[in-house]
């Protein structure tokens, strides 16, 4: 376990903070996530769960979302709280890549601790962009 920047603690509070209010009654797994724009903002999202298992929304994509809602243009890090720390999926790991292809990721358990301080290049090899 790796001790957090302060930066990464206000990520991992955020993310906390969110995992607390996520709406998940089908899995029970509740996710938090917080990301920070390249201005500094942090934006934290929880995952959201609907009775069309196809409709449900991750964590870390509500947090993009509403990043990019509030004017981010570019995702800087991000933190993830789970219990065992688990990683984004492929969904929510091409999300980052678009907004943040050098991102930081930060892969918390529900105690708070981080487990693994990654890129999201690491997390995702070979991940793509339309060229802009």
């Amino acid at each position: 376990m790796m001790s957090p920047t302060p930066d990464e603690q206000e990520l991992i509070d955020a993310a906390s903070a969110a995992r607390a209010n996520a709406y998940a009654p089908f899995s029970e797994y509740k996710v938090g996530a917080a990301v920070r724009d390249d201005r500094g903002r942090v934006t934290a999202g929880a995952n959201v769960e609907n009775s069309s298992y196809g409709l449900t929304i991750c964590a870390e994509r509500v947090a993009i979302g509403a990043a990019v809602a509030a004017g981010a243009k570019r995702i800087v890090a991000a933190a993830v709280v789970t219990d065992g720390a688990a990683a984004p999926c492929g969904a929510c790991r091409q999300f980052l890549f678009e907004l943040g292809p050098d991102c930081r990721v930060l892969l918390v358990g529900a105690d708070g601790a981080v487990r693994s301080a990654r890129t999201i290049g690491e997390l995702l090899p070979d991940g793509f962009r339309l060229a802009r």
